[in-house]
């Protein structure tokens, strides 16, 4: 199952970066990107950052690397 979600995650996040212009014509700008994010076309950089991020998650649920990840980052904050 987790294979599954995975190639799942790595798709829509290929999507969101090789379509961001239909993602901007369907869903329309992201007024915190716009305003935050200080370059021209912001959303559209958004948009690729959130693709980006999801191809990783995706990559690390195939390789079965996330919890690995998870120990390597975030562990260190809850374990003593």
């Amino acid at each position: 199952m987790k294979y599954f979600i995975g190639i799942l995650l790595i798709a829509t996040g290929v999507m969101f970066v090789w379509k961001t212009e239909w993602f901007m014509e369907n869903f329309g700008r992201i007024a915190w990107a716009e305003e935050k994010l200080d370059v021209e076309g912001g959303s559209r950089l958004a948009y690729k950052l959130i693709g980006l991020i999801l191809i990783f998650l995706g990559l690390l649920l195939v390789t079965n690397m996330w919890e690995g990840f998870l120990m390597a980052t975030l562990g260190k904050i809850f374990i003593r």
